[in-house]
């Protein structure tokens, strides 16, 4: 195997690893300010695609359904956090169960509305094609993937760490009793989480649904992965979403590349390493 195959790998596993960021910084932040593991979150991002696809097959723009999905998908997302897992209270096994019952909600939904055959959204042409770079051929989308993650990142970090916003759901992260004591609303912040991850998991779908294609049962497909990444990083820490998510791309596709049928325990294998050395994650909170 010469350079060109490590290089291209390389390139595949980050370009994948940007797409599960979307998805996973979303779920890390939902879980670090409510405490709850919301199963419904792979959900999120199929209702993106499809959502976008709606968009598309009506209006003819790739543009405007980027963020009429993205919106769409975050009030549902509010709805469901303000309607039916506030009143839960704080009993997170209460919560998990509701956000399964929506996960397949959501699932036989979009089946029933859009049908059950895979379906893909085009990209428009300035993002199709391949770069040329020495003697490699990178395709442009791929690349779009990554730059779109690496802005949202950069977005996600300066409005979490340099805004008033920002310190309000860090401390809700940090220590949400005593943040409540202090005078802080972690009922609205929580609102205001749940929402933008579900905007982020949706966004992702967009995106993702011209790599990945859109249909039934990607949620379930997707979310273990975006745990994974989660898990891996740290739970409640953007930055561990970062890096768990180039660690998952990278592991997932040169898993995949060199031992096929090992894929799943080469994906798999550095969480369960990772678990037992800091149960916390890389970047998580002791």
């Amino acid at each position: 195997m010469d350079a060109k195959f490590w290089l291209i790998q390389i390139f595949n596993g980050v370009s994948y690893g940007a797409l599960l960021f979307l998805l996973a910084s979303g779920l890390t932040l939902i879980f670090g300010v409510m405490r709850i593991v919301n199963l419904a979150h792979g959900a999120y991002f199929m209702l993106g695609g499809y959502v976008a696809l709606s968009v598309i097959w009506a209006s003819g723009s790739w543009l405007a359904a980027l963020p009429v999905a993205a919106l769409a998908v975050a009030l549902v997302g509010l709805v469901m956090e303000r309607v039916f897992l506030r009143p839960l209270g704080f009993d997170p096994l209460r919560q998990v169960l509701a956000t399964v019952g929506f996960a397949f909600l959501f699932q036989q939904g979009a089946l029933d509305i859009w049908g059950g055959d895979p379906l893909s959204i085009d990209p428009p042409a300035v993002l199709t094609g391949s770069l040329i770079v020495g003697e490699l051929h990178l395709p442009v989308y791929r690349m779009f993937m990554i730059a779109s993650a690496a802005a949202i990142g950069l977005v996600l970090w300066l409005a979490i760490e340099r805004t008033r916003l920002g310190a309000l759901v860090r401390a809700a992260v940090d220590d949400a009793e005593m943040a409540r004591g202090v005078g802080i609303d972690t009922s609205r912040v929580s609102m205001f989480i749940f929402a933008l991850g579900a905007f982020l998991a949706a966004l992702g779908g967009v995106i993702g649904g011209g790599f990945l294609g859109v249909y039934p049962g990607l949620d379930f497909e997707i979310l273990p992965v975006a745990f994974a990444v989660v898990i891996i990083g740290g739970m409640g820490s953007l930055a561990g979403a970062a890096v768990g998510s180039m660690l998952v791309g990278l592991a997932d596709n040169f898993g995949k590349a060199l031992f096929p049928e090992l894929a799943y325990f080469s994906l798999y294998a550095p969480m369960v390493l990772i678990l037992a050395v800091k149960p916390t994650g890389l970047l998580g909170r002791e």
